[in-house]
């Protein structure tokens, strides 16, 4: 049975198709269209969720009567999008089921863990009404799912509209560019703490955005203040959750998942831990089919979109770093997330803060832009802080450099970094370039960020690859 989820409508649109239990494709419209998180569905993208068959049915990742409902009463618009009709118009026709929104970012967590009961904690910034959810989900021996919120949080309250409105505040674009303003946190001071938490308390409408708020204000202070106040809640609710639910088992999701800083503060809490690459909206359309179906889904792999047939270049890989000390490669299927995690990458050597600046005017970012490092899992140790048996083969953990000085293009200016870990079983390809790096320069890591520039989707076809190449003259290998 062919089954489809679909998330669109609002920001960043995608289509998952799963057979049976087994994920056969799933990729953002973002990458076909060539809009950065673009929220509708694109023609190419559909053909390529085609080439699985025609759907049996189709699952909505959230209730449009109930959002419908919440933007009537929240005064945002007195229209609403008919799903069915919407998907007609590009000719999607079939048995169409509407699911909710917090239920589809659970159960895409829960779905794609390893994990037979698990408390699940869902932050973003809105759904149709509820904007946090505490739940505690099990699946039993042949993998049917059942799930129970305990607690939630209901609009206007909300952590993701509260740190997206801050983003908007210091001119960066909301529903986009917080990961920026994360990494602005580290050049300022939290002054603005006080008031933030007022507001917070106050249970403040952010949804109208603070434009007025913190006049002369320092930018990097409202991000500083931002993040800290957003950790503290954090940190309440990981509390309220492993009380609520007695779990020894975390699964986070919601597009505030992606704070890789507060991430953190997760094991202090739960000793296991998944955190699904693709915790935002887009990922939805994973959890749309999950919550729909309430089965638990294979997860084998983020690289679910796009494919660049071939094996994987490491040779070539290896002769460009070697030569210019930067390459991008396009290669295999894309990976399914806002994270390039070697199939979509552009890899530099680690070792120069030229490097860095190099990189960043390339991607034409802000200067003070961090960047990750992918390291092979039994080297972490030695070159960061970490506990015993830690692995991060997603990017969602910030832990602390050794060495900052001698790695500065992956170190961020507070001396952390976000960490991809790899296995030979998790991309075999990536593993060997790693041990072959290591083994010709004694560099045990490479700098990884995604192949696009600021403002535009990652590479996704070869034809996107040789573009890149063209315009910004580096060198894409597949």
């Amino acid at each position: 049975m062919i089954k489809w989820g679909i998330a669109a409508g609002t920001h960043d649109g995608s289509i998952a198709v799963v057979k049976d239990n087994d994920i056969l494709f799933a990729s953002h419209t973002e990458r076909y269209s060539r809009k950065k998180n673009d929220p509708h569905l694109d023609s190419q993208l559909i053909r390529r969720a085609l080439r699985y068959g025609q759907p049996d049915v189709i699952h909505w990742y959230e209730d449009p009567y109930k959002k419908a409902l919440r933007k009537f009463w929240a005064g945002q618009s007195d229209k609403w999008m008919n799903p069915r009709n919407y998907l007609w118009n590009y000719g999607i026709y079939g048995d169409i089921k509407y699911g909710n929104h917090h239920k589809s970012h659970a159960a895409a967590g829960f779905a794609t863990s390893k994990f037979d009961s698990a408390a699940v904690l869902v932050i973003d910034a809105i759904g149709e009404f509820t904007t946090t959810s505490i739940s505690l989900y099990s699946a039993d021996k042949r993998g049917k799912i059942s799930g129970k919120t305990l607690r939630s949080k209901i609009y206007p309250q909300s952590l993701g509209l509260f740190y997206s409105a801050i983003t908007d505040r210091v001119q960066l674009k909301p529903n986009e560019d917080e990961y920026i303003l994360m990494g602005m946190s580290a050049y300022g001071e939290p002054r603005h703490a006080d008031e933030m938490r007022d507001m917070l308390r106050a249970n403040f409408n952010f949804h109208r955005g603070c434009a007025n708020f913190f006049p002369q204000a320092d930018h990097f202070d409202l991000a500083a203040s931002a993040q800290k106040v957003y950790e503290e809640e954090f940190i309440k609710l990981l509390n309220i959750t492993e009380t609520l639910t007695k779990s020894k088992n975390l699964v986070l999701m919601g597009g505030c998942a992606l704070n890789c800083l507060a991430n953190r503060h997760v094991h202090k809490f739960f000793q296991n831990v998944w955190v699904m690459p693709n915790p935002g909206d887009a990922g939805s359309s994973i959890g749309a089919i999950a919550a729909g179906e309430m089965q638990m889904l294979n997860w084998e792999t983020p690289y679910l979109g796009e494919e660049i047939e071939g094996k994987y270049p490491v040779k070539e890989i290896m002769e460009e770093l070697l030569e210019n000390n930067i390459v991008g490669v396009a290669n295999g299927k894309a990976e399914f997330g806002p994270r390039a995690l070697g199939n979509r990458s552009l890899f530099a050597n680690p070792t120069g803060q030229e490097m860095k600046d190099l990189v960043n005017k390339i991607k034409q970012r802000q200067e003070f832009r961090p960047f990750a490092p992918v390291i092979l899992q039994e080297d972490v140790h030695k070159h960061f802080y970490v506990e015993k048996g830690f692995e991060s083969p997603y990017m969602q953990y910030i832990v602390r450099a050794k060495d900052p000085k001698k790695y500065p293009a992956i170190v961020h200016k507070d001396g952390t970094s976000r960490v991809q870990t790899v296995t030979r079983e998790q991309h075999a390809g990536l593993y060997r370039l790693l041990k072959q790096w290591k083994k010709h320069t004694g560099i045990p890591m490479l700098l990884n960020t995604s192949l696009n520039i600021k403002g535009e989707p990652m590479v996704n076809s070869r034809k996107d690859a040789d573009l890149f190449q063209k315009r910004y003259g580096v060198k894409v290998v597949s």
